[in-house]
């Protein structure tokens, strides 16, 4: 699921950028912007969501009077607690970047499917205000239960993992130990005496 989802994913921004390059032949900017959500787990129990939106202008010139709004978080989900959900911007010029990030404390638990943010810019050339979306996130598992982990899965893991490797260095260890090492039972001596 999660690999359909990425090749999807893919896919959406490899055809963005095709046709971001066949309309981008004209004199008028082309914005593109990119919404990262990704969650943070407190050892209070609490759980951060860290947003960053990149906006790129990917025409030929200059967005004037961006702003960016991203009111796809609801106030009784979460609460602001760094940066803002929006924010502008005087110009955006052709080939440029503007970067944007805030974080939110959940108080709920649940799956969050979030919208993409808003951005809007003028173009000298048109009256009306232009739209441009960011891309959406990928669905957020807000405060999931994290099933406690039982004591020494972690070492069934590895030993299944690396067993058959530690076994051989541990009997090859222990043969060079026997070998090197002098002994004061008889049978060694025996064996070193007829040498």
């Amino acid at each position: 699921m999660a690999t359909l989802m990425t090749n999807l994913l893919l896919t959406a921004c490899i055809a963005l950028f095709f046709v971001s390059a066949a309309t981008a032949v004209g004199d008028s900017p082309f914005i593109i912007a990119h919404k990262k959500a990704s969650l943070t787990r407190l050892k209070s129990g609490a759980e951060r969501v860290s947003v960053s939106i990149d906006i790129y202008n990917q025409g030929f010139s200059t967005a004037y009077d961006l702003s960016l709004v991203d009111y796809s978080w609801p106030q009784d989900a979460f609460d602001v607690i760094s940066g803002n959900i929006s924010q502008s911007w005087e110009k955006l010029d052709a080939g440029g970047i503007r970067s944007h990030s805030f974080e939110l404390e959940a108080k709920k638990q649940g799956m969050f499917y979030g919208a993409p943010a808003v951005i809007s810019f003028r173009i000298p050339t048109k009256a009306a205000l232009q739209e441009a979306y960011s891309t959406s996130i990928l669905p957020l598992d807000v405060l999931a239960e994290i099933p406690p982990e039982k004591k020494f899965e972690w070492a069934k893991r590895l030993l299944a993992k690396y067993g058959s490797q530690v076994s051989v260095i541990s009997i090859v260890g222990l043969f060079i130990y026997l070998m090197v090492t002098p002994s004061k039972s008889n049978g060694l001596k025996a064996i070193k005496k007829k040498r």
